[in-house]
């Protein structure tokens, strides 16, 4: 695919001249002759590289180089001038142009350098979509939802995301914390960097440390070489810590730490390490009534909720089960390229049902639901407990609905038990005695 160049300089022989000569490499070229029109272009068109004279009518042409690159940061720029000076060049250079070269002494130069600047620009433009469409994956448009609970919570966290402030997420399990932990980073000036998060419910007190921390060879037994921790692996980025209430109170104390310097110690070290790198934490807990409890410590209570943001449950948006249903309803149909439509009794069993598990619970039980139906999303593809006629005295008729259910999605995992577990949200050895039980 041609590169792009844009060339922007009032004296039009030469703008012309400079575009043939380009043109002939094999360039499609574009002009301009003030600084305002080539700002127009480069948002109209996909501009690899701009060749910009310094004297322009209506702007310098090596403060245009800062301009362009807040535009576009990938676009290369490489200055031209009549009448080189150091001052000229030096920030020229310092406001992110590629090269800077004098009009008629440098000529033989230009090709070689247009041809280097327009690899570069195609290397940082491919990361930049590539972090565009991440943002794009993980931004606050990705939250689902129009009740003024979910609103209010997103309002609040737009703001917060354009500072380095410590965030408290609170809520129910299954109501998007981490969502929206990693829609604050990837709306932050940090969302280049990394965004690591870790549950802290899901580790062992010790494991949890070296985790977070990493150690040196020969901290412990089976140390055999430096291990990173999460944290130092987050510098510049963010850290989301899931379910902070779990964490025990010696390890509360070296979290405070890194709040407080941004420092830690390495398990098996004796030197500090110092990251920057912004915290966020999520809790379905009181955290403030477990620190007068003595449960956990009240000053890192303190440090973790300068800025608090509580999610609703979903009980508490009713309004929004419809869009959020059918925005997981067109998720996992579409990754299977299937056209589902969702019944009118489906819809209003969903919205009756009480959603203990929240946002997490309904995306389980539609992806579950994907995979039983045909074209259709119908009372059929719920679980039992779903319909209000299913009775415990038709336990003959549940038995082979369990056993249907598990067979299509034994079918769909190809005959994956692990995934097929998950699915189901039982654990593996229940899957197994099933499986036996119903002679699958």
């Amino acid at each position: 695919m041609q590169a792009t160049i844009l060339i922007i300089d009032d004296e039009k022989k030469l703008n012309d001249l400079l575009t043939r000569i380009i043109g002939l490499e094999g360039f499609n070229v574009i002009q301009a002759f003030n600084g305002k029109d080539g700002m127009k272009l480069l948002e109209r068109e996909d501009v690899q590289v701009v060749l910009s004279d310094v004297k322009l009518p209506d702007v310098n042409g090596v403060d245009l180089v800062a301009s362009i690159k807040a535009k576009k940061s990938y676009v290369e720029v490489i200055n031209l001038t009549a009448y080189g000076t150091i001052n000229d060049g030096v920030k020229a250079i310092k406001n992110g142009a590629f090269n800077y070269l004098v009009k008629g002494d440098d000529n033989e130069k230009i090709i070689p350098l247009l041809n280097q600047a327009v690899d570069k620009a195609r290397l940082q433009q491919a990361a930049f979509n590539a972090d565009k469409k991440a943002a794009d994956k993980f931004s606050f448009a990705q939250i689902v939802g129009h009740s003024k609970a979910i609103t209010d919570a997103v309002s609040l966290a737009r703001r917060v995301a354009a500072t380095n402030t410590t965030v408290l997420l609170l809520g129910e399990t299954g109501t998007g914390k981490e969502v929206f932990a990693s829609a604050i980073h990837y709306e932050s000036e940090r969302r280049q960097m990394p965004f690591v998060a870790i549950n802290c419910s899901a580790f062992t007190a010790e494991l949890l440390e070296s985790e977070l921390f990493g150690y040196k060879a020969g901290a412990f037994s089976g140390a055999n070489r430096d291990k990173k921790g999460l944290f130092e692996e987050a510098h510049h980025g963010s850290i989301f810590l899931d379910e902070i209430g779990e964490m025990n109170l010696e390890l509360q104390a070296k979290l405070l730490r890194v709040l407080e310097s941004k420092t830690f110690i390495k398990l098996g070290d004796t030197q500090t390490t110092k990251v920057n790198i912004r915290i966020m934490a999520a809790t379905n807990r009181d955290l403030q009534q477990e620190a007068e409890a003595g449960k956990f410590r009240l000053d890192l209570y303190y440090r973790l909720s300068v800025f608090t943001i509580s999610l609703p449950a979903l009980n508490q948006r009713r309004e929004d089960i419809e869009p959020l249903a059918r925005y997981y309803l067109n998720f996992f149909a579409g990754n299977e390229n299937r056209r589902i439509k969702m019944s009118d009794e489906y819809l209003k069993l969903l919205k009756q049902h009480n959603w203990k598990g929240n946002i997490r619970e309904l995306k389980n039980l539609i992806e579950r639901s994907v995979i039983l139906a045909t074209d259709e999303l119908t009372a059929d593809t719920l679980p039992p407990h779903f319909n209000n006629q299913v009775t415990e005295s038709s336990s003959l008729d549940l038995q082979s609905i369990e056993k249907h259910h598990i067979s299509k999605v034994l079918t769909h995992t190809r005959g994956n038990k692990t995934e097929t577990a998950r699915l189901l949200g039982i654990g593996l050895t229940t899957l197994y005695r099933k499986i036996e039980e119903y002679g699958l």
